[in-house]
């Protein structure tokens, strides 16, 4: 198995832009600039409140620095309360570029829009370049999420997924479940 390495050592098997609006007034602005990217590995989260919040920043700074995450852009409106620079520099301190646009800065919707394409652009063509290390699957870590269930998820898929589990760990993998509701029928 292959992946990318990150300068902190930890190993991604993606290499992932993440568009990252830090108040909803940002939020469709940060959706244009990744609309065009729907075939690439570029995607959107965001924070929706207006306000400093330290679970928030900490979520963020988080998700920013996955290893799977190769590169961050940050929107944000210019007036809410979330520290923007402070998330930067500690995405910036794994190494990992990281841009930052304020919408009230770049002059509006339509110019921030085409600076956040422009960045988003350039930054996976750089990527594409990334020599590739070969990885272990003691490196890996797994999570999943449900999809939704029903009456038969805890006989068929659950079980599978228990399975498949159980094997990778047995490899040295982490796996992780997003609800432990899903582990009906794994005994």
């Amino acid at each position: 198995m292959q992946g990318w390495l990150r300068s902190d050592g930890r190993k991604g098997i993606r290499n992932t832009i993440i568009v990252t609006y830090l108040v909803e007034c940002a939020h469709h602005v940060a959706r244009e600039i990744v609309r065009p990217f729907e075939d690439e590995d570029v995607h959107l989260i965001g924070f929706p409140g207006c306000f400093a919040n330290l679970y928030a920043f900490d979520m963020m700074e988080r998700l920013a620095t996955h290893p799977n995450v190769a590169g961050v852009l940050l929107v944000s409106l210019g007036c809410e309360g979330f520290d923007r620079s402070g998330l930067a520099r500690r995405i910036e301190a794994t190494g990992r570029p990281v841009r930052t646009l304020v919408i009230q800065r770049e002059g509006g919707t339509r110019k921030t829009v085409d600076a956040g394409r422009a960045w988003v652009r350039a930054t996976c063509d750089g990527n594409a370049a990334l020599p590739r290390v070969e990885m272990g699957i003691d490196e890996l870590v797994v999570g999943t999420i449900c999809g939704g269930s029903d009456g038969t998820s805890g006989l068929t898929a659950n079980p599978a997924m228990g399975n498949a589990f159980d094997r990778l760990v047995e490899k040295g993998a982490a796996c992780i479940f997003e609800e432990t509701g899903e582990l009906i029928g794994c005994e």
